[in-house]
C-alpha cells in the first residue's frame, strides 16, 4: 500500500497500524537499538514510485522504519511524504551486487545503495525481525 502521509489522516494511520502494527514504545526502541534506518540512496524504483520521485529534482533518498509486523519505507517527492507500507509476509529483500538491496512489496520495489556497515546492520535487523515474526505466527 503506497499512501501520501504528508498530513495527519486518522483513517490512513489506522490502515497503516492494522497492516504493520503500532510504533514501538521508547523502551522497546532502546532495547532494539533503534528502529529507523540511516538515509538510503535510491538507485531505482518501480514505475509508480519512480513517477513520484521524478517530480523532484533533489537527491532521491528514503528511510525505513521497523514496526512490530513490518516496515515502512518513506520518501519525499516535492513537498509531500509518501509511505510504502510493507507487512513482513509481503516483504521480499534481495541483496544484489555492489552493495545494493532490493525491497519488494507486490508490484512496488525500491533498490537502495547499502555501502556502509550501519545500513547493512539495519537490514540484518529487519531480516531477524521478519524471521522471528514468521516463527511466532500460527
Amino acid at each position: 500500500m503506497l499512501v501520501n502521509t504528508s498530513y495527519r489522516n486518522p483513517e490512513i494511520e489506522k490502515k497503516v497500524d492494522n497492516e504493520v502494527g503500532k510504533p514501538f514504545s521508547i523502551k522497546e526502541r532502546l532495547i532494539l537499538g533503534g528502529v529507523g534506518s540511516p538515509p538510503l540512496e535510491i538507485q531505482s524504483a518501480s514505475t509508480s514510485i519512480y513517477n513520484l520521485l521524478s517530480l523532484d529534482n533533489g537527491r532521491n533518498r528514503c528511510n525505513l522504519e521497523l514496526r512490530p509486523n513490518g516496515v515502512l519505507l518513506r520518501f519525499r517527492a516535492r513537498l509531500d511524504t509518501y509511505t510504502l507500507v510493507i507487512p513482513f509476509y509481503k516483504l521480499v529483500l534481495y541483496k544484489g551486487d555492489f552493495a545494493q538491496y532490493s525491497i519488494y512489496r507486490d508490484n512496488h520495489f525500491v533498490k537502495v545503495k547499502a555501502d556502509t556497515k550501519a545500513i547493512q546492520k539495519f537490514f540484518t535487523k529487519i531480516l531477524d525481525a521478519k524471521a522471528s515474526s514468521i516463527s511466532e505466527s500460527p
